[in-house]
């Protein structure tokens, strides 16, 4: 007979290989405020070695570049170093566990409606089999009721008998992310974009991966207007700009009237009133002062134009400025959309509350 002498389970440290991932989470979080300036971000993580010793006893320097370079989020480029996409893949994943923890429980993936319809989410109750419905949704316990009730313990179940569960509709969406990076956005020495960013690269990460079939697109907004790659938002900096309010929305209306997803959104992220539009000579009017009745006026004329074209708008304020709040107040009057006022610490726990529930049709 085979002996068998049990001891208590000790399992393996991972300390080490634990305290490499924060380091590598620090680092992100560096890299956001750096703007992707690999080499900037290493010159930091150095200073705070020095100055508090984050490194520890269990590593160095050295043995953190190197973990860096093994893991493939940075890679040498003639001299310097730079981000890999697998390391800005990275740092969305990070960003999105710091700002979506609280909120992770109930994200199965689905985009849910309030209609029912062909779905993957089971809801309690049933209805009389439909040709075409999926088998697997078959309620057997009222289907074999409905045949006992019709013809007693003889179980011969007709067509009649058969009931299925009801199921959630599913849809996908198409949204736009709006970034202000005009010069307020670090103004006075408050670092508004930094924030915004990590909220805008958690966002991007939670599409990808909780909803693949979606439409993602970034554009930001300064004195005009781009789309740019959402592998290039790390790297988004700040510039001498005003805000184009109008030209944002214009270039995000153009992209979503493209698009064949019948669910399309704007996001917009900002801390400053429209100071800044097109006159129809091509010339660039500027004016920070106040509200100029003829940058609002023509800014709201495309928020209309959104509404026109089943577009909804979520402003999310980094700031309470008064110009700012009745400036957003009367656009969303007018596009029918939502506002959030939140402090830098909120903003992402709002917008990710509201996207999620945008899936589920919650959206007057």
């Amino acid at each position: 007979m085979i002996h068998f002498e049990y001891t208590k389970w000790i399992p393996e440290s991972n300390s080490r290989q634990d305290r490499f991932e924060e380091l590598i989470g620090m680092f992100n979080y560096i890299m956001i405020q750096t703007s992707g300036d690999v080499e900037e971000a290493l010159d930091w993580m150095k200073f705070l070695d020095n100055r508090y010793g984050v490194f520890g006893d269990e590593t160095n320097y050295e043995e953190f570049l190197r973990e860096l370079e093994e893991q493939g989020l940075i890679k040498r480029d003639k001299t310097a170093f730079v981000l890999t996409d697998k390391g800005g893949r990275r740092i969305r994943e990070d960003s999105l566990k710091q700002i979506f923890t609280s909120l992770k429980k109930g994200l199965a993936g689905g985009h849910d409606t309030p209609f029912e319809g062909d779905g993957i989410e089971r809801l309690g109750e049933t209805r009389p089999y439909r040709f075409g419905d999926h088998t697997s949704n078959i309620d057997f316990t009222a289907t074999i009721g409905n045949s006992i009730r019709r013809d007693g313990f003889n179980m011969n179940i007709h067509e009649d008998d058969f009931e299925v569960y009801e199921v959630e509709h599913s849809t996908s969406c198409a949204t736009v992310m709006l970034l202000d990076i005009s010069h307020s956005m670090i103004l006075y020495g408050e670092d508004r974009i930094s924030p915004a960013k990590r909220v805008a690269l958690a966002l991007a990460e939670l599409i990808i991966k909780k909803y693949p079939k979606d439409e993602l697109h970034l554009v930001l907004f300064g004195d005009d207007a781009r789309q740019v790659n959402i592998e290039d938002l790390p790297f988004v900096s700040v510039g001498p700009y005003h805000t184009n309010t109008k030209a944002g929305l214009q270039v995000a209306r153009n992209i979503l009237r493209r698009t064949k997803n019948a669910n399309r959104q704007v996001f917009m992220i900002t801390d400053g009133k429209p100071s800044a539009i097109y006159d129809r000579d091509g010339g660039l009017y500027l004016n920070s002062f106040g509200l100029d009745p003829k940058i609002v006026n023509r800014t709201l004329d495309e928020a209309i134009a959104c509404r026109r074209e089943k577009i909804t708008i979520s402003t999310f304020m980094v700031t309470e400025d008064p110009y700012l709040v009745g400036f957003v107040e009367k656009m969303t009057e007018m596009n029918k959309g939502r506002a959030y006022y939140s402090s830098l610490d909120n903003l992402g726990e709002y917008i990710f509350v509201d996207y999620v529930r945008n899936r589920k049709g919650k959206l007057s």
